[in-house]
């Protein structure tokens, strides 16, 4: 399995609009994509304009191939994607240990 972690900042003052479009774009249109394992969503207390998303893959190229050049994509941009302050940090990561 295949951990994606996305640093997202916000526009500050729209956590509310951006936690339920989201939430919305994860039920409706991740979710449906090929290899889609689940996913976590938290916000910064420090920085509550600050939000890490967590999507689990069976493969990277679930990811990267399958959804990023698939149609599902454009369809999660276009939900989250007017909250950016500023492009995503994107990066994949393999279990090594676990408790």
């Amino acid at each position: 399995m295949i951990l994606e972690i996305a640093n997202i900042r916000i526009a500050p003052g729209q956590q509310a609009a951006f936690e339920e479009a989201i939430q919305r774009a994860a039920s409706t249109v991740i979710s449906n994509a090929k290899g889609f394992k689940g996913y976590k969503i938290n916000r910064g207390i420090e920085s509550p304009e600050l939000y890490v998303l967590m999507v689990f893959w069976e493969t990277l190229e679930n990811h990267t191939v399958d959804f990023r050049e698939g149609p599902l994509f454009p369809q999660w941009r276009a939900i989250i994607g007017p909250f950016f302050a500023s492009p995503p940090h994107v990066e994949h990561f393999s279990l090594v240990a676990k408790s």
